[in-house]
């Protein structure tokens, strides 16, 4: 079995970017927004757990589920994400387990944006490996790739522990507060530790 690191960070931070950086040196990685997606596709489990928590007006057009009108009320009321996320998150969890027990690489990083707010794959990961930047930075990077207005990107970082927490509870920590670039050498030297770590458990 793979020796596993969770890769978080708030909104913004740079998380996808990094396990890029990770996967170019051979890591295996899974996104658990991509396991989200692919659950609640059409004819999945999710699919029909979700309509059953709200009803078919959670639902676009051509029958897929209508992600936007899920994340604005989930926001904006921790009832309904509560509702949503009890109808997910078992879904979830199996499914990223199940594809953690199929890798065959050394380690492999899992990327979740609430690892340490929801903590249902906590117990999934050996170390979580943080990305960090300032607050203010996260905002207008968020502002730049989705329009969003900046309160409404505070609202998002609400939910969120704060910059402060997530440090704290943190194994290791990426900084990306500078230019791209300045990645590769981080992601290089952790890859290099988890590599050792991992031999080390195999013995």
């Amino acid at each position: 079995m793979s020796y596993v690191v969770g890769l978080t960070g708030g909104i913004g931070s740079g998380k996808s970017e990094v396990a890029k950086a990770f996967a170019r040196l051979g890591a295996d990685v899974l996104e658990a927004d991509a396991v989200t997606h692919a659950v609640s596709a059409p004819g999945e489990a999710g699919h029909a757990a979700v309509i059953e928590a709200f009803g078919t007006q959670c639902l676009q057009p051509n029958g897929a589920i209508d992600r936007g009108w899920l994340r604005e009320r989930a926001f904006a009321d921790p009832v309904f994400r509560d509702r949503l996320e009890r109808a997910l998150h078992p879904l979830i969890i199996a499914r990223v387990r199940e594809t953690i027990d199929a890798w065959r690489g050394l380690y492999g990083i899992l990327v979740v944006p609430l690892l340490l707010e929801r903590g249902g794959l906590l117990s999934s990961v050996e170390r979580v490996l943080v990305v960090d930047c300032p607050e203010e930075l996260q905002i207008r990077r968020v502002v730049a790739r989705s329009g969003l207005l900046p309160s409404e990107v505070r609202a998002i970082m609400a939910t969120q522990l704060s910059r402060s927490e997530r440090l704290s509870r943190a194994d290791d920590i990426i900084d990306n507060s500078g230019m791209p670039a300045a990645i590769e050498p981080q992601v290089e030297e952790l890859d290099r530790r988890y590599r050792e770590f991992a031999a080390a458990t195999r013995t």
